[in-house]
């Protein structure tokens, strides 16, 4: 489908690199993968700067760090309590099959590792995803709300589509190239946000209007 190079290279002019995932560490990626579910990346900074004031961003430390303290250092994120268990649970995972070391999962081979990571308590296909690939550096693409959203509204899948039905579209017609599926993935979010809102989308002068087929929006 020559229509997401097209996408791509349209998107990529108007915004130019995102430069995503923010994240000094790749544990710090994958933290940050976990509690921005539900909410905004500027929550999930204050998040990760408690932790860090705290000597806390770590998979030893968090590992072995109550539950309440861990609640209470995240609470910016929002579902804190929530939020705490997903985090655990992952760490206890990164602890028992590789030593708590990034490095050490990043030698795994894709396939495994995304079943092991959605075999996780809370760890669902888009944030695996965003672990494989920002945190990993796995050629998978993330699908999430504002990628179903630009390719519904552009009739290149329906909105209805499955996951795997969205992200197969990707791997089956972009070379699998982890800078380019990071790229891409980056750029959906930047036009989701400020064009192809979720309400009220500013179709007129959108990088991506004349892709539109009809005015006709969700």
């Amino acid at each position: 489908m020559t229509v997401l190079p097209d996408i791509y290279r349209r998107l990529s002019h108007a915004f130019g690199p995102q430069h995503w995932w923010p994240g000094d560490t790749p544990f710090e990626i994958a933290v940050g993968a976990i509690l921005t579910q539900n909410t905004n990346w500027g929550n999930v900074e204050k998040a990760i700067q408690n932790l860090k004031n705290r000597d806390a961003l770590s998979a030893k430390v968090i590992h072995t760090m109550p539950a309440a303290e861990v609640a209470e250092l995240i609470r910016p994120a929002g579902y804190f309590n929530i939020k705490t268990k997903r985090l655990k649970s992952f760490i206890n995972f990164l602890m028992k099959h590789y030593q708590g070391s990034m490095k050490r999962m990043k030698s795994g081979e894709t396939h495994l590792l995304r079943e092991q990571l959605l075999s996780v308590n809370g760890i669902g296909p888009e944030t695996a995803d965003s672990i494989l690939l920002y945190a990993l550096e796995k050629p998978v693409f993330v699908i999430d709300a504002y990628t179903k959203r630009v390719l519904a509204r552009h009739r290149i899948l329906d909105d209805n589509s499955s996951y795997d039905e969205f992200q197969s579209l990707f791997h089956a017609t972009l070379n699998k190239d982890e800078k380019l599926f990071n790229e891409y993935h980056a750029l959906f979010v930047q036009v989701g946000k400020t064009f192809c809102k979720k309400t009220k989308p500013l179709c007129d002068i959108c990088p991506l209007n004349t892709f539109t087929t009809s005015k006709e929006h969700s």
